[in-house]
């Protein structure tokens, strides 16, 4: 899909739109089904995510940006994709089949809120989005998403929204298991867990101000050197590179897809001045902001 090259402000995805993709069912604007999503109409230009979104690629493959770094999810494979993130370029084979649960934030932790395992699970999905599946993996993950489905579309049932949420948090409990598969990580990870979460949720939104690890670790009243060692356990990236990482983002989705002048981007992300920001840019990128812009 070839991106618009039109410079515009970007825009968070609409959930309620994907509602009117072909073979889709949902549960109001909470839920999202669809097992056609290789006929989704995908947006041109980048998104800003604004929900959860868990999927299994069945056939052929799939490619996309996301927070501008290349992915590519094989048949076999389950994505799982949080709110906040920047999707882009999104490209599928010919054969591509798949399987898309969409949910909306409150509806996910809505599900989740009495259960900080499986949150806690889903927050190492962040540093490693698609996961290879195993056979009976797939199968069960198959056969929630028909579950579910039938249920969605069983309007005479009196218990039908609570049945949808208990067999969520069932399906959150095996995806959550895969993710520890994958991750191999042990219980006495779950206080750096929680200050990686938090951390990483004040990145975020403030990155474009703060980018001290000193000034994170007070806000979180714990000490630089504790934050430093928390993230680099959970993650494997020092604090530094996650901010760096975030300020980079915005940096580059400024540049690509808005008008705003560098002297502005440099204003709005309090950088000291254009020149500062042209050597930040060239260290991460590679290529100056101006030739980033053009390119």
């Amino acid at each position: 899909m070839v991106k618009a090259k039109k410079q515009i402000l970007i825009q968070d995805t609409e959930f309620k739109k994907a509602k009117n993709w072909e073979g889709s069912v949902c549960l109001d604007d909470d839920l999202l089904l669809s097992d056609q999503i290789n006929k989704a109409p995908m947006p041109s230009e980048p998104r800003k995510m604004n929900f959860i979104l868990i999927g299994l690629c069945t056939k052929g493959k799939i490619s996309y940006r996301m927070d501008t770094e290349e992915l590519v999810v094989h048949a076999g494979e389950m994505l799982v994709a949080s709110e906040r993130h920047v999707i882009d370029g999104y490209k599928c084979s010919d054969d591509m089949e798949g399987l898309c649960i969409m949910m909306s934030v409150d509806f996910f932790h809505e599900i989740i809120k009495s259960v900080h395992d499986v949150s806690s699970l889903f927050v190492f999905a962040r540093m490693q989005p698609v996961m290879k599946l195993e056979a009976d993996e797939i199968a069960t993950f198959t056969e929630y998403f028909q579950f579910i489905k039938q249920k969605i579309s069983d309007n005479h049932n009196h218990f039908r929204k609570d049945l949808i949420r208990t067999l969520m948090l069932a399906m959150f409990y095996d995806v959550g298991n895969v993710i520890y598969r994958v991750k191999n990580f042990d219980e006495s990870l779950l206080r750096s867990e929680k200050v990686f979460t938090q951390f990483l949720k004040m990145v975020e939104e403030n990155c474009k101000r703060e980018r001290r690890v000193s000034w994170y670790a007070q806000q979180l009243n714990i000490t630089p050197k504790y934050l430093s060692t928390a993230v680099k356990r959970i993650s494997g990236r020092t604090a530094v590179e996650w901010i760096e990482s975030y300020v980079t983002m915005e940096l580059r989705v400024l540049l690509k897809n808005s008008t705003k002048s560098i002297k502005e981007i440099t204003e709005e992300l309090n950088f000291p001045n254009q020149s500062f920001l042209g050597k930040y840019f060239k260290e991460h990128v590679g290529m100056t902001p101006s030739a980033y812009r053009k390119s």
